[in-house]
């Protein structure tokens, strides 16, 4: 299977034993009743076996709809899948899953969501800081929050829950490019996606997430003046913005740095790209 067939938002790559392994939401569940995430794999990131199930709902898991944005990352002695779901009585939120192997099958691992329960949230993305905490950075949705917020939340150290309370990173309005838009009830507001945390060469903390732009959707970049998690963040200008986004980025295996989003942001007609990418140098805009 070539990279333009498959069909999934959210694109994440993990490069393990010279094997790529892509992960997403399920382009044809994305938006309603959903049960699992599948893995595919790649030598070159062109010609892919799969889609192999990592995780499907057995009939005990705790959501049924809205499976979206997984990431697999290794932590200790063992690989963690953070991803977001919701059900009718549960409000969305990221949870976390666990297995021996990047190719699954994961199980869950925290208790339901690990964001808090009162708020509508999506996202997460794990991140270790220099100190060595580990930390879930997500977003509060906009349809709750009005202007979407990037918020991060300290792990205990098993990675079953939270350690402490959410830090405000920023909001979408920050960014000078992010344009306001109407939901289908009404309410107006700035949206915040997938938010995922790169350290650059120079040692620069960068956050990307998605908005809607003028342009459509939009991968934009943030950078921290501290050089961690608990510090401001100044946009920079986006790294993409003709109808993609929820982007992270990986090297490849000659040490190329690379974007992988998904575009256009149709549904159904969503594919992952890869994109090579050269970081913006560290002063602030907007």
């Amino acid at each position: 299977m070539r990279t333009e067939e498959i069909n999934i938002r959210d694109p994440f790559v993990l490069l393990r034993d010279g094997i790529y392994y892509l992960y997403g939401t399920r382009g044809a569940t994305c938006w309603g009743p959903a049960s699992g995430f599948d893995v595919y794999t790649s030598l070159d990131l062109q010609e892919w076996e799969g889609p192999l199930p990592c995780f499907e709902n057995d009939g005990t898991f705790w959501a049924d709809r809205n499976y979206w944005a997984p990431e697999v990352h290794p932590w200790k002695d063992a690989w963690y899948m953070f991803a977001s779901f919701k059900s009718e009585s549960r409000h969305r939120g990221t949870a976390i899953l666990r297995a021996d192997s990047p190719r699954g099958p994961f199980v869950p691992w925290s208790d339901g969501p690990v964001t808090p329960d009162a708020w509508e949230c999506l996202d997460g993305t794990f991140h270790v800081d220099t100190d060595g905490t580990p930390w879930m950075v997500f977003c509060h949705e906009w349809v709750q929050a009005g202007d979407g917020e990037i918020l991060a939340l300290p792990l205990r150290a098993d990675l079953r829950g939270p350690a402490g309370e959410p830090v405000l990173l920023f909001r979408a309005s920050e960014a000078g490019w992010a344009r306001r838009v109407r939901h289908s009830s009404g309410m107006e507001g700035y949206v915040t996606d997938g938010p995922f945390l790169w350290r650059a060469e120079d040692g620069r903390l960068l956050c990307l997430w998605s908005s809607l732009s003028a342009s459509g959707y939009t991968q934009g970049l943030a950078v921290s003046d501290t050089g961690r998690v608990r510090g401001h963040f100044s946009q920079l200008p986006p790294l993409f913005d003709r109808d993609g986004g929820h982007g992270m980025l990986f090297r490849a295996k000659d040490g190329t740095l690379m974007l992988t989003l998904h575009t256009p942001n149709e549904h159904l007609k969503e594919h992952p790209v890869f994109l090579p990418v050269t970081l913006p140098d560290g002063m602030s805009r907007t």
